[in-house]
């Protein structure tokens, strides 16, 4: 199939009708391009990438990627493995699914250093998530940015807030707390010691 056919060969490879074509372009669901003559053509590279794929595209996998802050979160983790495999499942995809227990600041956990590995190798071609937050919990703009760059393509199930947001928000504050109290106690410093003991019991607090 040509990259850039007519309204009615792209609803026709979609299975959809012209009218349905229309209307999701009109909501913003997809763009036309416009020819010289105005005429509207549809890429299909990006309606149905997988027709225009490489056989070596075809070879890179797909990885599902779970992650929870602490020890006690454990079901949880659970919970996302299994909502990640059902998923990828669904689709058909051939899967593998790394899960990493540790802190969202923390960018050396060993699933996530073997995951950007695989990534900037040119091994994966789709990460799936339950949600960005689950990468790092700052600057996962940054490692979307390295997916594109390596045409990895993410798929984030829950676009909305993270259920476990205020909790692992609170699990890596006070992470953060506990490293700089360590560093200000070796400076003797009760002025800032005393300041960090309080923003920790106001963490902990709201927690409870």
């Amino acid at each position: 199939m040509e990259r850039f056919v007519s309204i009615g060969e792209a609803a026709s490879a979609l299975g959809v009708s012209i009218t349905t074509l229309r209307r999701w372009e009109a909501a913003g669901k997809l763009v036309a391009e416009h020819t010289a003559g105005g005429h509207r053509r549809y890429d299909m590279s990006k309606l149905r990438p997988e027709m225009f794929r490489s056989e070596a595209d075809a070879q890179r996998r797909t990885i599902a990627y779970a992650r929870v802050s602490s020890h006690d979160q454990k079901d949880d983790l659970e919970r996302q493995k299994q909502v990640l495999e059902l998923y990828c499942a669904r689709q058909g995809w051939t899967f593998e699914v790394i899960a990493d227990l540790g802190s969202g600041m923390n960018y050396h956990k060993k699933g996530l250093k073997r995951l950007l590995d695989a990534i900037i190798d040119g091994e994966i071609g789709r990460l799936v998530i339950t949600h960005k937050d689950r990468l790092v919990r700052f600057d996962a703009e940054l490692v979307f940015a390295i997916c594109e760059a390596k045409n990895v393509e993410v798929v984030s199930l829950n676009q909305g807030e993270d259920t476990t947001f205020e909790e692992d928000l609170a699990k890596d504050v006070l992470e953060i707390i506990t490293v700089f109290s360590a560093r200000l106690y070796g400076s003797r410093s009760r002025k800032n010691q005393k300041l960090l003991n309080s923003v920790k019991k106001a963490v902990e607090d709201a927690q409870a």
